[in-house]
């Protein structure tokens, strides 16, 4: 009996259209998976054509069972006689048509891995603009003389998927590529700040290569629906907009960090950058807590109260899933840090946060970097203990040498100890790998100041607001260069566009005061110290020095040191205090804090930069 519904479901040709369906199936889902997106149809349209595809399987092959073709058309298979059937024939009409519809569907794939995808994902993350002049369009513009052929930019990987909530995956993607290709000796890569400011923007390749001065871009674009990700990246060569390489990747979230490996291998291949060591790999964890953890760094970065709570709640998530997440427990502690320096912490209880959640961190993953940086950090705003900042931001370098985010950390702490030269140097080696930072351009112009470089000050704190016209602090600190160069008209001017509030007080009180307007400047230094007494102390020592108050200034000094303010890991090298470096009082105060210029001697601080 077995046999012999064996040999009717063979003769009735089933086995053959149960195969024929199957490719045709493949070769839609295929095609539509390629071409939705790129015509905007949703998600939903994608997993109804698959849905339909499932559901049809068994009543085709119900039907072909119980139906034939005959030369006289289709008719009930009982109706026809067994000495008149032509399913022979049929047979090879079926075989060349599935043969065929794997050819198809081969060649389809072909064309969507190294053509099709990569210029829809193009054409998809291009937002329409508006267009004041002319523009060349018949042919790239090709970028004269790269700083190095082994440069790259990789932008952001564009979200493909219907829902816009996924954009954190894509941008999580791209992170990671980043990160991973960072590691690589040899290869000058941009930092994600500078990436990113092109997010959304349709923007030429020769542009983007002239303001990062890089050879390469790396992009493409990612659509995660479900448990199934699809990536395509490309390569490209700035020179003459040409694609180098382009792929693109089917696979479960599972497969996820085996994808970003791939990819920077075949980076680094394409570059033809020589490895001293195995290239760098993804850490491979849980991939429900890998999306949990890319969602968490996602919202840390709006930098908003409600997102940095959101963001905690999601990286203890990704704890619950992975008790073992070094990056997890820093992220937390980043974070804790942030809250602490906004005012919305306790001081004290911040920083005790901080430290135990960085030394989770390390207790997991005693290589971990980031966690060091964050004790970094602790060590140098709250302990007031430069030393041991020292020791743990070296630590920090030598496990990560090209971590431009620690870099950036350590220039901080080299202007803190009154190392100047040393701290622009550093900055400066940021800035040529991240060059549309706003933040680093600002803490570039703060050690001008320091260093008395007051134009260079200006300039660097322009460019942060050109970046972002409401950066804060930017403003204050075109207003304090413009006092020491004795212009508070313009001073004037600049403070009252300052975003920051408490920022736009500080400065009104030092130009008040420059401008003889007395009465004022009392006003607003009352109205600073009923405001931001404990958050402030620092600052308004400063506005007394610089009034000539010495005496107030010293009171005031005194009260930073009790409330712990962050600013006195600066205190030796702030100009606005010059009117008191000669005071009797100022060394002994100097040396109380551990900050005398022999006590910062002392501190042994080197950092060793890869070209």
């Amino acid at each position: 009996m077995r046999m012999s519904i064996y040999s009717e479901l063979k003769r009735r040709n089933v086995f053959r259209v149960a195969i024929a369906y199957l490719a045709a199936a493949w070769l839609l889902i295929e095609v539509a998976g390629t071409l939705f997106p790129g015509f905007g149809i949703p998600d939903w349209a994608f997993r109804f054509v698959v849905i339909v595809l499932s559901i049809g399987f068994l009543p085709t092959l119900i039907f072909s069972w119980a139906y034939e073709i005959t030369p006289e058309g289709l008719k009930r298979e009982k109706e026809v006689m067994r000495d008149l059937s032509i399913t022979h024939l049929t047979a090879k009409r079926l075989d060349s048509i599935t043969i065929g519809l794997i050819i198809l569907a081969i060649a389809f794939i072909f064309a969507d891995r190294t053509w099709l995808s990569p210029r829809l994902a193009q054409q998809v993350g291009a937002p329409a603009v508006v267009v004041s002049e002319p523009e060349k369009a018949l042919e790239p513009e090709s970028v004269e003389s790269p700083l190095s052929p082994n440069s790259i930019a990789v932008l952001p990987f564009i979200n493909m998927s219907d829902d816009p909530s996924n954009e954190y995956f894509s941008d999580g993607i791209t992170e990671e590529l980043l990160n991973l290709l960072s590691q690589i000796p040899g290869l000058r890569v941009i930092a994600r700040t500078s990436s990113f400011a092109y997010k959304g923007k349709d923007t030429k390749i020769s542009e983007i290569a002239r303001e990062l001065d890089v050879g390469h871009i790396l992009e493409g674009s990612v659509r995660k629906a479900g448990n199934k990700v699809r990536i395509t990246a490309q390569l490209i060569r700035t020179s003459d907009s040409s694609h180098i390489w382009s792929e693109t990747f089917d696979r479960d979230l599972d497969n996820i960090f085996a994808i970003q490996d791939e990819i920077a291998s075949t980076v680094v291949k394409q570059l033809k950058v020589t490895l001293l060591g195995s290239a760098p790999t993804s850490e491979e964890i849980d991939p429900e807590a890998y999306a949990l953890f890319l969602q968490a760094r996602y919202l840390a970065r709006q930098n908003s109260l409600i997102a940095y709570d959101q963001s905690i709640d999601l990286f203890k998530q990704v704890l619950d899933i992975t008790p073992n997440s070094a990056a997890a427990w820093n992220g937390i502690a980043s974070i804790y840090r942030e809250q602490t320096r906004a005012g919305r912490r306790p001081y004290d209880e911040g920083y005790q946060l901080v430290r135990e959640a960085a030394d989770n961190a390390l207790a997991l993953n005693p290589t971990y970097a980031p966690a060091f940086a964050n004790l970094g950090w602790s060590a140098m705003d709250f302990d007031l203990d430069l030393a041991s900042a020292a020791r743990f931001f070296e630590r920090a370098l030598e496990l990560e040498p090209a971590n431009l985010s620690i870099i950036a950390d350590a220039a901080i702490l080299a202007r803190n100890l009154g190392r100047l030269d040393m701290a622009i140097s550093l900055l400066q080696y940021v800035l040529i790998r991240d060059p549309l930072n706003p933040k680093d351009h600002s803490r570039l112009g703060i050690i001008y100041f320091s260093a008395g470089q007051q134009d260079a000050a200006i300039s660097s704190s322009r460019t942060a607001l050109m970046l972002s016209p409401k950066f804060v602090r930017a403003n204050y600190q075109i207003c304090e260069a413009l006092l020491q160069k004795g212009d508070p008209d313009a001073a004037f001017k600049v403070i009252h566009q300052e975003p920051q509030h408490g920022y736009r007080l500080i400065g009104l009180a030092l130009v008040y005061h420059a401008l003889g307007q007395t009465a004022e400047s009392n006003a607003t230094l009352a109205e600073i110290e009923e405001r931001y007494e404990q958050e402030a102390a620092y600052n308004i020592a400063y506005i007394y020095a610089f009034r000539g108050e010495t005496d107030r200034a010293f009171e005031w000094l005194n009260k930073a040191v009790q409330y712990k303010d962050s600013g006195l890991s600066h205190v030796m090298i702030n100009p606005l205090f010059a009117s008191i470096h000669s005071d009797p009082r100022w060394l002994p105060f100097l040396e109380s804090i551990g900050k005398s210029p022999q006590q910062l001697n002392a501190i042994e601080f080197e950092v060793e930069l890869r070209n």
